[in-house]
């Protein structure tokens, strides 16, 4: 059973993505045979196998494997409606719980939407709780944007909460588990702590009376341990095929000022241990969290267990990729540093703060995150998904203006000098601009390409031009009349006299692949010159508006020159 289960998830993982790929395997067979934790080296040394066969065949026989397999696409309808086991309409509580060391991506707002509308969906409660328990990475300034984020998605928690507020109780917790022979200091170098677990190997540390444990765990409190010299280890199962359970670092000290705590505390908790303790003491009901942590769990109930906690259920859910974005923080910071991208901002990045610069709703991510729902099936949709839901919400609310890209002039023979007004939206009342005109205009390169001599076409609301004569970057026309004329081409244009300069800067997929591996995409903004009508001088920065024939856009910077981001 076990075989199949893992074939299944090999063939489909090598259809989805030309190749199959170990570690998006290993989740999908455990979501689906829970047991299967019990002896993971079967089940990676099956998944070897299985991919080694699998890898052989064309992606015609992948295809034809797949085929056979049936595996239906849709989702699950409970998955969709946000359905928790074991919820009590008016007792549920969940929480987001970030780490205060960067900024919001949109993978974060799928873990936080999920959390905040699933406790909605019962009428309970979400929390933000800030898991701060690593000064050397951390920072007000991350808090403040992940706050700023929070109300920017419209989402208002029921409570806002800091790990190292509880600083107190979790060190009350790391001497119950000493007192109970179940906790450890140890001395080894790191070095030797992976052999031993890579060996389920126990070292001399867990001989330590249970007196000499707390005698250094005090010392380790007051900073008389040197950072690194010694960290406390949870006795946990060294010969457990899940290598989370093999002594699991409890706390470990950090001698850096924290941005909350500043020097108070130089011992802190590890993410495994207070994450546990920490769902527990606040009264969560149902920890939502990505699948990435799924291996973890065993050790989040063994941590609740040993001290006699209540135990909230932890729900896995697939992490959000996007396809051509990395999310992590390791893949961003060096561009940032490097100066490849502008900043945590930059619109060509999937932070939350780069998509709202760019010009991506609220109410559209959070429709796209939802989408996916409570799903333990992995997917990397690519951004125009995204762009489609946000698509529809600017559609009906944004007013429209002309734009030129690189743009050519058009000289009129008998062009008439007159004041046109034309609609803000060609449905909605948003009323009218105008433009002056005369005879000469600005048309985009692209169309000029296409156009013959002695050709009509069309300036959009406005009259027909015969094309008397084409000369580089300059067109000569001649007034053709008013009336419409069937199949006759239209054509972008600004006056002359009515326009100024505009620049849009488009973003692209930021990676690439090369070769088989991912790199930065160096091409991953495009700057488009070009003109706009001088209606636009009056928009405020962070507006969005739709360029007729040409797209959506956000005005970025005024500064001589407007600057749009292309949405």
């Amino acid at each position: 059973m076990l075989k199949e289960i893992i074939r299944k998830h090999v063939i489909a993982n090598a259809h989805a993505y030309g190749k199959a790929d170990k570690k998006s395997i290993v989740g999908k067979v455990i979501a689906e045979e829970p047991e299967a934790k019990r002896n993971m080296k079967l089940v990676l040394q099956n998944i070897d196998e299985a991919i080694g066969e699998v890898d052989k065949w064309g992606k015609e026989r992948i295809a034809q494997e797949y085929e056979k397999l049936g595996i239906k696409k849709e989702k699950k309808e409970e998955e969709k409606r946000l359905v928790l086991p074991d919820a009590q309409k008016g007792k549920v509580v969940t929480r987001f719980a970030p780490e205060p060391n960067g900024y919001l991506h949109i993978g974060h707002a799928k873990a936080m939407f999920l959390s905040y509308e699933s406790s909605r969906t019962y009428e309970g409660k979400c929390f933000l709780r800030f898991d701060d328990t690593n000064p050397e990475k951390e920072g007000a300034e991350y808090v403040d944007a992940i706050k700023e984020d929070s109300e920017w998605l419209g989402v208002k928690f029921d409570g806002e909460y800091y790990t190292s507020d509880y600083m107190e109780k979790l060190y009350e917790y790391g001497k119950q588990l000493i007192e109970k022979n179940l906790m450890y200091a140890c001395t080894c170098s790191q070095q030797e702590i992976g052999r031993n677990r890579e060996e389920k190997k126990v070292c001399a540390c867990r001989r330590r009376s249970t007196q000499e444990n707390l005698g250094m765990f005090e010392k380790m409190k007051r900073g008389e341990e040197a950072k690194g010299f010694a960290i406390m280890r949870l006795r946990g199962k060294m010969e457990s095929e899940n290598t989370v359970m093999r002594d699991p670092a409890m706390f470990r000290i950090i001698a850096s000022s924290h941005f909350r705590q500043k020097d108070k505390y130089i011992l802190w908790p590890t993410y495994d241990y207070s994450v546990s303790i920490m769902d527990s003491m606040l009264g969560i009901t149902h920890a939502l969290r990505s699948k990435e942590y799924e291996l973890r769990d065993e050790l989040y109930y063994y941590v609740l267990e040993l001290l006699g906690l209540r135990k909230p259920f932890v729900f896995d859910f697939a992490r959000l990729d996007l396809k051509g974005y990395k999310l992590s923080k390791r893949f961003i910071k060096p561009l940032i540093d490097e100066k490849k991208v502008k900043g945590w901002d930059d619109p060509r990045l999937p932070t939350l703060k780069g998509l709202k610069r760019r010009g991506i709703l609220p109410s559209a991510i959070k429709s796209f995150v939802l989408s996916f729902g409570l799903s333990k099936t992995e997917s990397e949709p690519e951004i125009d998904r995204l762009l489609i839901e946000n698509r529809k919400l600017l559609e009906p609310a944004v007013r429209r203006y002309f734009f030129i890209p690189h743009p050519v002039l058009l000289s009129v023979e008998n062009g008439k000098k007159q004041e046109i007004r034309i609609r803000l939206h060609p449905e909605k009342d948003f009323g009218l601009r105008k433009l002056e005109v005369e005879n000469e205009f600005y048309i985009p390169l692209d169309d000029v390409r296409q156009m013959k001599e002695g050709e009509t076409f069309r300036l959009k609301d406005l009259y027909n031009v015969q094309i008397t004569k084409i000369n580089g970057n300059k067109v000569n026309g001649k007034y053709a009349g008013d009336d419409l004329i069937e199949k006759t081409k239209k054509i972008q244009w600004v006056p002359v006299k009515e326009s100024i300069p505009a620049r849009v800067l488009i973003p692209k997929e930021i990676t690439i692949v090369e070769n088989g591996e991912e790199r930065f995409n160096e091409n991953s903004l495009e700057t488009v010159e070009g003109v706009c009508e001088k209606n636009c001088q009056n928009l405020k920065e962070r507006t969005t508006i739709q360029f007729e024939r040409f797209g959506f856009c956000t005005l970025d910077e005024k500064d001589g020159i407007l600057i749009f981001i292309y949405i």
